[in-house]
């Protein structure tokens, strides 16, 4: 599926978008039509994951990924920073003549931003803000944007004032409809001769759930269908005082929950309009016929399954994302279930355009798969989230260990029970199947690097 002539890309990452939040991929209550058309026009994977996280700030390892093609152990700074010897996607494609132009969300340190991308505008060298008031940056050439550091008022704890890269303040204005604009501004007004990688990283649907009113009617809570694991409270494994987890009181009730929801899926609505307006300007300035188009998600969200709310977890809720390709060379309304991993978009471009890979990046190339349905990438997938859980999956059963206070092993069978609510692992029948997905646990751990990563070192001693 390579190219002689290079299309234009637009690579568009929401930020904890769950797997299943799109209608036209199987939730009936939810409004994206955008993303439908996008899925109609392409080919979406519904076994596309994130390896988990070696931080509580799972969107920031989860980026370094995408942008590295590197496995969660071989990042530095837990992706903080993406050092110059680890080639990002930007950077290769501007080594192969693609114009690169970047806005939203940048979780990996303003030099490798730089380094990416030609141009840009509405940078935010952050993890989450007021959607309403974000705090962006003008591209720097220099990479060192120490000038445009202003002391601003971290709201998240108690208004304590810390340093935040930031030219500018945008109140009143949504952090979606900034960065839309921004990305069509760009296609409006481009005029280069060459191919152009477009980055668009959104901030929605993270938290704080903020929209505009009429986004806000569409979900009544009352209306709001819970999920089948929903559950109160989840045994205790070393999370419930973070962030993310603190979002909703203890025990978790149905109704909160349900307003949560409410409020989430509005957000998602809203970008998918603002998402829609992209896509228009890529019709508009005659760009759409040749424009490879990849929609995807930094990680997913518990948001009310199994007593949680946060992503700090290996359940299938926040390790599954939304992945859709779309463009030239793309089958059509195509659904393929193959295993993928977000680092594995970067090899995969790669092969569809006929770019080398460079030799840093670890992911493995699904490209055969687009024109092969039975084309197998990966048959299991290695899961972490710091130093309390492991986990690792086949195309049947499910296994996650917990090192903490719980100390406890789950096993589930995905095929009868893909909600993940019946434990099989003191399950005499599935003894055989629980040790063979230890011992790939075990093959992981040293195939990735784990032990030698601060986090798997402390993992691990804890099994010993």
């Amino acid at each position: 599926m390579k190219h002689s002539k290079k299309p234009n890309i637009l690579f568009i990452v929401t930020d904890d978008q769950r797997y299943n939040t799109i209608r036209k991929l199987g939730n009936p209550e939810i409004i994206t039509p955008n993303m439908d058309a996008l899925a109609r026009c392409g080919t979406s994977f519904t076994q596309a994951h994130i390896p988990g996280g070696t931080s509580g700030a799972v969107c920031m390892p989860s980026r370094a990924m995408i942008h590295t093609g590197r496995t969660l152990f071989q990042l530095e700074d837990e992706g903080q920073n993406i050092p110059v010897e680890h080639k990002t996607l930007g950077e290769t494609l501007k080594e192969a003549g693609y114009y690169c132009y970047g806005t939203g969300k940048w979780h990996n340190g303003p030099p490798s931003f730089t380094r990416s991308f030609h141009q840009g505008d509405n940078i935010f060298f952050g993890g989450m803000w007021d959607h309403w008031n974000v705090p962006t940056c003008y591209y720097d050439p220099t990479g060192k944007y120490d000038n445009e550091i202003n002391f601003v008022a971290n709201f998240w704890e108690e208004n304590k004032v810390i340093r935040q890269h930031c030219d500018r303040f945008h109140p009143g204005i949504h952090s979606t409809e900034l960065l839309t604009d921004m990305a069509v501004s760009f296609l409006d007004e481009y005029t280069e001769d060459r191919p152009f990688f477009l980055y668009t990283a959104y901030l929605a649907p993270h938290d704080p759930r903020t929209m505009p009113d009429k986004y806000k009617e569409l979900y009544q809570p009352e209306n709001m269908t819970l999920p089948v694991n929903f559950q109160k409270q989840h045994f205790e494994f070393g999370v419930s005082g973070i962030r993310d987890e603190l979002l909703a009181p203890y025990p978790r009730t149905e109704e909160e929950m349900r307003r949560q929801l409410a409020e989430y899926y509005a957000m998602i609505t809203h970008l998918d309009d603002e998402i829609g307006k992209i896509m228009e300007a890529l019709k508009r300035n005659q760009q759409w016929e040749n424009t490879i188009i990849i929609l995807t998600g930094d990680n997913g969200l518990a948001i009310g399954s199994h007593g949680l709310m946060g992503k700090q977890n290996l359940y299938e809720e926040s390790i599954r994302i939304p992945l859709i390709f779309a463009g030239p060379g793309i089958p059509k309304g195509q659904v393929r279930d193959q295993f993928v991993y977000l680092l594995d978009i970067y090899p995969t471009l790669c092969d569809i355009l006929g770019i080398s890979i460079p030799p840093t990046v670890q992911g493995k190339s699904f490209e055969k798969v687009f024109g092969e349905e039975t084309s197998v990438t990966r048959e299991t997938l290695y899961f972490a989230y710091n130093d309390l859980i492991r986990g690792v999956k086949d195309r049947r059963y499910k296994l996650i260990q917990y090192r903490n206070v719980s100390n406890c092993t789950q096993l589930f069978d995905l095929q009868n029970n893909p909600d993940e609510t019946e434990n099989l692992a003191e399950e005499e029948a599935c003894r055989l199947t629980r040790l063979r997905l230890e011992q790939i646990l075990s093959e992981y751990k040293d195939e990735w690097g784990d032990e030698a990563h601060p986090m798997g070192r402390r993992y691990w001693l804890k099994e010993s």
